[in-house]
């Protein structure tokens, strides 16, 4: 399948019925897997690719099996392009490429993929990093870079996505962050 520009998300409280839910999104519509895994702490994620009827299809089916199961969820019809590269953590930032520095946290990982998309479609933000609940207690968070206008616009459309859904922990904009908080990317 092509780079899929519809995605589908759920996030789940218990790992089993996350299999199971996994299992039947994949035969109730033709979608594509992108991401199942375990997440901290003792939940499970699933993100679907494919056409908005499939993934709507399939998003459709996880809630209707998964009962109380369900911590978040999201359908986006037209994902930003940059939002698989910076969750698959494949972006390198060019040393001058890196300028002020926008953080959202949240406490799920599927609210952090809407921020993400928000925060793209709003500004123009590089975003590198896309980060979901492993090793951080089950909350997510994206990086962005770019002006500090555009940083600021980024981090507003994405902390506003996510306090919507009563999930926010942070959003912060450094207008002259140190190389060293890029070393890694860079």
């Amino acid at each position: 399948m092509a780079k899929p520009t519809s995605i589908g998300a759920i996030e789940l409280s218990s790992i089993g019925i996350g299999y199971r839910v996994q299992d039947e999104m994949l035969k109730a519509a033709t979608v594509e897997l992108l991401i199942a895994r375990t997440i901290c702490s003792g939940k499970y994620f699933i993100i679907i690719g494919g056409l908005v009827s499939d993934v709507k299809a399939a998003i459709s089916v996880a809630l209707n099996i998964s009962d109380e199961a369900v911590i978040d969820h999201l359908v986006i019809p037209n994902i930003h392009e940059s939002v698989m590269a910076a969750l698959g953590q494949s972006v390198v930032l060019a040393a001058d490429a890196a300028g002020a520095l926008g953080v959202v946290e949240s406490f799920s990982g599927v609210s952090i993929i809407a921020a993400a998309d928000a925060a793209a479609k709003a500004a123009r933000v590089t975003l590198f990093r896309i980060h979901v609940a492993m090793a951080l207690g089950g909350k997510g968070f994206c990086l962005m870079t770019g002006t500090v206008a555009d940083v600021r616009a980024g981090v507003g459309a994405a902390a506003a996505e996510v306090r919507k859904r009563g999930l926010l922990v942070s959003e912060v904009a450094i207008p002259r962050p140190s190389r060293e908080l890029f070393e890694e990317y860079i």
